[in-house]
């Protein structure tokens, strides 16, 4: 997408990103106090992982943002040896439907390829219908034997993305 960036969050955007973060999930879903901190704390996530930010290179406005951890981590318990793991994909709800999710998501899979991983996995809360129809959409499948975790009353599914040589691009 043109006219727009993924790069790593700079410490002075932390509070703009936690905003961002809690405004696109609470956008659609009602947030639990602790998942409302725990969306709001940048500062911890960037600390220990890597925060992505979309940027418009007009305006310098952060349009999304993804989690993801540094090479030879994990940044969940679903990741396993070989796997890169995703957490927190937010979009600015009013910059949605430009592609950022897409974009967003495309970055990680070309991180994982880059890192020389087999496959991408992530999971989603059960409610999170549109999500699963993005991930669904660039070729994810649920990973329902790793659907073991519980929070707040439900299940989180696992989606996964299988990297195949170079041929398999994140869209079909």
């Amino acid at each position: 997408m043109s006219g727009v960036r993924i790069r790593l969050v700079r410490p002075d955007e932390h509070d703009r990103v936690a905003r961002l973060t809690v405004d696109a999930y609470g956008h659609d879903y009602d947030l639990p106090d602790d998942y409302r901190a725990s969306l709001a704390d940048v500062p911890t996530r960037a600390a220990e992982h890597q925060v992505w930010v979309a940027e418009d290179l007009r305006t310098g406005e952060l349009l999304g943002t993804v989690a993801t951890p540094r090479p030879g981590e994990h940044i969940s318990e679903l990741g396993r040896d070989g796997e890169l793991d995703f957490r927190l994909l937010a979009v600015d709800p009013a910059a949605r439907r430009r592609g950022i999710g897409v974009l967003l998501t495309e970055h990680v899979v070309a991180l994982a390829r880059q890192r020389g991983l087999d496959r991408v996995v992530m999971n989603s809360g059960p409610q999170m219908t549109g999500a699963h129809a993005l991930y669904q959409q660039l070729g994810f499948v649920r990973l329902p034997d790793r659907e073991t975790r519980v929070v707040h009353g439900g299940t989180l599914l696992a989606f996964g993305y299988d990297l195949a040589p170079q041929t398999q691009g994140a869209r079909s």
